[in-house]
């Protein structure tokens, strides 16, 4: 009654999510539906032992539990057909994640830190015995649950399959997962490669973001696996003319027929007459909805083919392949296309999700030494607004991944996709409050852009700089601590970003805020830091408080 299909190859689900988001109950349901088994990783490593779960923490310590874990979810792998529910902290393990994205799909039950501390709170208050829970002893529980949870995020995020449970019943998240794994199973986007960085799932559009070293060889299969078009169509500049020919050799001798457009580099290219070109070119090509269109490219290539991509014959398949760091980690991810017109940026637009996202991290290497370091704030953003276990990667191993040193800088990427995938899949037309924090940094940024002619700042540039100005906002408003400005200050030196606008107009620079997306009423909405790793939203900045914060940038 479900309509689940057959699935040989990986028969498994995996439920990961923190302590509290309903595991076990909505695996105990998801198995009940599929008529699969169901096996919980916590209880069965309680039976083997003989002890509870907060026995073997107190008596063994943590060490010995994580390895009971990892020996329990090897032993599960072996078997088929089953639903399994794991402890909170299994996924943030790259083996244990290995073993199971091998073996199923990861569906995350995700859920917010006070949600969490409603339920297990509710949890103690009926247990005649409160269960003893190790790693959540701490005098503040809900303080505790985001540190906690904000550590283990960046494994929580490579699941397939996130559903968010705040406002469902046990019924309907087990609902939302079955169809998740139908959905998927169906579409072929599990990742047998071990390059899936996220899995992007929103209310119009479920795909795969592939991050992998010398993955560009790859594309055909896996354009074949989700589209299985018979014609694609790459659009690109000159600046990503050699991996355009590559992709479209790779495509060709995977039989697949492709044809290249080739527009000039830069934001002039983002424009409604440009994107009348390329209508043409595909009128005169007969291009049919079935086919698709591949954005090859930095972020201008894939908002202008996005954009076509929208809108021609009322919309055509599209997919990204991004070949700069900043789209890589940013802009191919989460369906934002558009053009320019004369009066500002990305004024004519439509939200299009593509169908995969493929980055290849061995192409950056023919990036100019500034243009890959500008790439570098966005990653660093990403972690200073939800993720400070990736900050910390950032500061300890910033010389590997300023070398592009292979391991090193494809893990942090990946980890840097996952946090955008996440902020789309929860809010993916930003209407939730969710994917507004993505934005830290760009209402300055954006405005230095347009003060300076967009001829001064690259883009990352000048969003490194507007971080430290929202920094210091929120340092004026007691948010942040002048110990947290400086750190922000010191990673982003670590690479060499701009934290400083030096001599500049800043009454051109308030204008240009004033016309800000993010601009309502004529109040703007600033994405600010309560601490590093935790971004919010707030409308009621003075004006004078901005006006000392953009003067400490001109120092």
């Amino acid at each position: 009654s479900e309509g689940v299909p057959q699935n040989e190859m990986k028969p498994n689900i995996f439920i990961t999510g923190f302590s509290g988001s309903g595991k076990t109950t909505v695996g105990r349901e998801v198995a009940r539906r599929l008529g699969w088994r169901f096996a919980d990783t916590d209880e069965e490593i309680a039976r083997a032992a003989g002890m509870s779960v907060d026995e073997i923490f107190s008596a063994k310590g943590e060490p010995h539990f994580r390895k009971l874990e990892a020996e329990r979810i090897e032993r599960l792998c072996d078997s088929e057909e089953q639903v399994v529910s794991t402890g909170g902290g299994i996924a943030a393990d790259d083996r244990n994640w290995e073993l199971m994205n091998a073996h199923g799909l990861v569906a995350c039950l995700e859920a917010l830190p006070h949600t969490i501390h409603e339920r297990l709170s509710r949890q103690d208050e009926k247990s005649i015995s409160p269960p003893v829970r190790p790693m959540l002893e701490a005098s503040d529980h809900l303080e505790r649950i985001r540190s906690l949870k904000a550590e283990r995020q960046h494994g929580y995020a490579r699941a397939h399959w996130t559903v968010h449970t705040d406002g469902l019943t046990p019924d309907e998240a087990a609902a939302e997962v079955v169809r998740g794994w139908t959905l998927l199973t169906r579409s072929g986007a599990f990742d047998e490669t071990g390059d899936l960085a996220a899995t992007v799932t929103t209310s119009t559009a479920s795909y795969p973001v592939w991050v992998g070293w010398g993955i560009l060889d790859q594309l055909a299969g896996r354009v074949e696996r989700v589209f299985s078009p018979d014609v694609v169509y790459i659009i690109t500049d000159e600046r990503a003319s050699r991996q355009a020919h590559r992709a479209h050799m790779v495509l060709e001798a995977g039989g697949i027929a492709s044809h290249l457009f080739v527009v000039p580099p830069g934001e002039t290219s983002k424009s409604l007459e440009m994107a009348q070109h390329l209508f043409g070119w595909l009128a005169g090509r007969r291009a049919e909805r079935s086919h698709l269109i591949l954005a090859v490219g930095g972020g201008v290539v894939g908002d202008l083919a996005g954009f076509v991509a929208a809108t021609f014959l009322r919309g055509m398949r599209f997919a990204q392949v991004p070949t700069t760091l900043v789209a890589m980690m940013d802009a191919a991810i989460g369906g934002k296309t558009a053009v320019n017109l004369p009066q500002g940026k990305n004024l004519v637009g439509a939200f299009h999700q593509p169908g995969l996202v493929l980055a290849d991290i061995e192409t950056l290497g023919s990036l100019p030494d500034r243009e890959l370091t500008s790439g570098w704030a966005e990653a660093i953003k990403h972690g200073l607004i939800l993720d400070e276990a990736l900050l910390r990667s950032f500061e300890g191993r910033s010389e590997d991944i300023r070398s592009l040193h292979r391991d090193v800088a494809t893990d942090v990427i990946r980890r840097s996709v996952a946090v955008k995938a996440r902020a789309v899949s929860q809010d993916e037309t930003e209407t939730l409050g969710v994917r507004i924090l993505l934005n830290y940094g760009h209402t300055i940024g954006h405005a230095i852009e347009a003060a300076t002619g967009y001829r001064r700042f690259l883009h990352g540039e000048a969003v490194s700089i507007g971080m430290m100005g929202a920094a210091y906002i929120a340092e004026t408003l007691e948010m942040m601590s002048a110990d947290e400005v400086e750190r922000q200050a010191r990673v982003l030196e670590r690479f060499d970003l701009p934290i400083v606008a030096g001599s500049i107009d800043l009454t051109a620079v308030q204008d240009a805020m004033s016309r800000d997306k993010k601009t309502s009423g004529k109040v703007i909405r600033w994405v600010l830091l309560e601490g590093i790793g935790n971004a919010v939203t707030r409308s009621d900045v003075p004006p004078g408080v901005v006006r000392r914060a953009l003067e400490r940038l001109t120092r």
